[in-house]
């Protein structure tokens, strides 16, 4: 018995001529493997979005095919070879551009300040590729920290409000970032860091060091900003801070950008 061919709906030719710019797969979750400053790796569970662009004269695109691709990298979707999957995309669907987004929760064991008590932290973290004639590459990391209001603490007899409020930053390198020194870089600008677990007496260290140590969340994005214009590897950041106010019904908010040249 003869098979019978099954037609190519997608490689159809569209008469609209509208191109896509982005086509391709959204909110895959998969394992990968990323870079990790003290075990050498560590394995995750990502978030995967996936798209290249769709030149007009075809109707769709091959969608199994980026499953295809992933399922190919298996277990070796880290920063070093993210330029090559972009390549295998672009070439697989014969692509002008090809964009790959992957976030992943990044786990490090924190020692509390005083009793040393040892707990995971999470931090979000993405990376965003893209490749068309040229390539380009962002690092998100957000991290939580911890404020104390200065205002709060100048006009108050006793005490000062906190909050706990979260710093993502983004940048474009030359070379290679540890995340976990991006993390460390964005918990010394703030007031303190915030942990998983934590005794008595880390409570009262916390509460008595963040209080000598006030921080609007102007403060932090800028403090932020100085701490990464030192790193000579970054050559564009982008921070943006966001405080659950304790006493407001609203979020304080600040934002700073800059490249170099």
């Amino acid at each position: 018995m003869t098979k019978k061919k099954l037609k190519d709906i997608q490689g159809s030719p569209d008469t609209r001529r509208i191109d896509i710019d982005k086509v391709g797969v959204k909110g895959i979750t998969y394992p990968i493997v990323v870079l990790d400053k003290k075990n050498k790796t560590q394995h995750t569970i990502a978030s995967i979005n996936m798209y290249v662009d769709l030149p007009h004269h075809f109707k769709g695109t091959h969608m199994s095919r980026f499953v295809e691709i992933l399922n190919e990298h298996r277990g070796e979707i880290t920063v070093r070879n993210f330029p090559g999957i972009l390549e295998e995309m672009k070439r697989r669907f014969s692509a002008g551009t090809a964009h790959l987004e992957v976030e992943f929760p990044y786990f490090i064991e924190k020692a509390a300040p005083v009793s040393k008590s040892k707990g995971l932290m999470e931090y979000r973290c993405r990376y965003l590729g893209t490749l068309s004639d040229r390539q380009d590459f962002v690092l998100d990391v957000s991290v939580p920290v911890l404020t104390v209001c200065p205002c709060s603490k100048e006009i108050s007899e006793r005490g000062a409000h906190n909050q706990r409020g979260l710093v993502t930053v983004s940048m474009r390198f030359d070379g290679f970032v540890w995340i976990e020194d991006i993390i460390k870089t964005v918990e010394k600008s703030a007031s303190s860091p915030v942990y998983s677990l934590l005794k008595r007496v880390d409570e009262k260290y916390i509460t008595e060091k963040s209080f000598d140590k006030p921080m609007f969340v102007e403060d932090v994005v800028r403090e932020v900003a100085v701490n990464l214009g030192r790193e000579k590897k970054i050559k564009w950041f982008r921070v943006e801070a966001e405080n659950s106010e304790s006493i407001h019904n609203h979020s304080a908010y600040a934002f700073v950008e800059r490249g170099r040249g």
